[in-house]
């Protein structure tokens, strides 16, 4: 056993003692108080087991470790106690989620038995949260490979938008980041059903036919369908869903939420995609920004607020056209590349990266590309 562990009790020869009894067996500390345990998990790296008393002035032990689930809730909680009514016993493992409840005076064999089981559960814990974190990472990578693949139109609208999203939510300090960010990756990937023709029509305003538009409308439904059943994207696919419904709650889907009902995540989607759509037809970004000012109840004001502090970041950028052997990494492609063939291989919105640069470069040998085209290079 080599995870740190916490011990709370307001008697410190009670935490004397604990020190003595596994000084060469755990690293043991301690804290006299609720508050002082608390300021201690602040300070310190993760605790794998934290025991509190029951009894403790100023906050008692199921307080203490109710707030100790809501700080880190993968820490495993024990419960040490001389009054063991139980109440107390209920309460505590219903509002701190208790893993153990000993009772003084405690045996040592028995506390280090509760000790070894709960580090293991901790180990556990973790050792699954890594897995699904892997599982999740790797999930999210193939579907969007599968999106550059099957349909590179939406892939490079994707990764557009992301650019956007990532500064956007940077800017308004959310919490949520991972979430909504994942989810502007994602959110074309509903687009898979639809002719790449379709989307191009779609992205540069021009008119679509009856089937087509409805197609199109249901693509944040099948793809927030299609991620909803991977472990932890439950939220992910919300904001995907939502990604067309307008703040004032016309829009798609057809219900009642509207305002701040309406995910974070999707409100900052709506307004980044239809920005997109404006700019991709060639509208000028300010002339753009006041389109979507005139769109009365569509956005969200403070997240349209925060596009326009982005723009003014995006400043910072030069355009320039330039071939294959000047590409560079973190430039990003401001126009579509096309084949020599005419089939589109990258689209516009791309950040270069050495791979990529490896990519064009073959495809230059074998089928040629048309040079030169348009990309942003980051002003030093």
């Amino acid at each position: 056993m080599s995870e740190n562990v916490l011990f709370v009790d307001d008697e410190k020869k009670v935490l004397d003692a604990v020190e003595r009894q596994f000084r060469n067996k755990l690293h043991i500390e301690t804290a006299l108080s609720g508050q002082h345990g608390l300021k201690k998990i602040a300070e310190n790296e993760p605790y794998a087991v934290i025991v509190s008393d029951l009894r403790m002035p100023g906050m008692n032990g199921i307080e203490f470790l109710s707030r100790v689930k809501e700080i880190t809730p993968d820490s495993v909680r024990i419960m040490l106690t001389g009054y063991a009514d139980l109440h107390s016993a209920i309460r505590s493992v219903n509002e701190g989620s208790i893993f153990r409840f000993l009772t003084k005076p405690c045996e040592p064999d028995t506390i280090e038995k509760a000790l070894d089981l709960g580090i293991r559960q901790y180990q556990l814990i973790i050792s699954e949260r890594e897995l699904l974190e892997e599982t999740l990472r790797g999930s999210i990578n193939i579907l969007t490979e599968v999106l550059a693949f099957v349909n590179p139109e939406a892939f490079g609208r994707s990764e557009r938008i992301k650019r956007y999203v990532n500064e956007i939510v940077t800017y308004l300090d959310v919490s949520e980041i991972w979430q909504i960010e994942t989810a502007a990756m994602l959110s074309q990937i509903g687009c898979v059903i639809l002719p790449e023709q379709t989307l191009i029509k779609m992205y540069h305003g021009e008119e679509l036919s009856k089937e087509e538009s409805q197609l199109f409308d249901m693509h944040p439904i099948i793809g927030s369908d299609w991620i909803t059943h991977i472990p932890r994207m439950k939220e992910i696919a919300e904001i995907i869903v939502y990604q067309e419904k307008h703040f004032d709650g016309s829009g798609n889907p057809k219900d009642s939420r509207k305002g701040e009902e309406i995910p974070l995540g999707s409100r900052i989607l709506k307004v980044v995609l239809d920005f997109d759509v404006l700019e991709t037809k060639g509208i000028f970004r300010g002339r753009a920004l006041t389109e979507l000012k005139s769109r009365s109840g569509w956005y969200d004001p403070s997240v349209l607020g925060a596009l326009e502090v982005v723009l003014d970041l995006k400043a910072n950028y030069d355009v320039k056209e330039i071939t294959i052997k000047d590409l560079r990494p973190s430039m990003i492609l401001d126009q579509d590349v096309i084949t020599g063939k005419g089939q589109l291989l990258l689209a516009r919105g791309h950040e270069v990266s050495y791979v990529l640069i490896r990519k064009l470069k073959n495809f230059a040998i074998n089928d040629g590309i048309k040079e030169p085209f348009r990309v942003y290079i980051p002003r030093k």
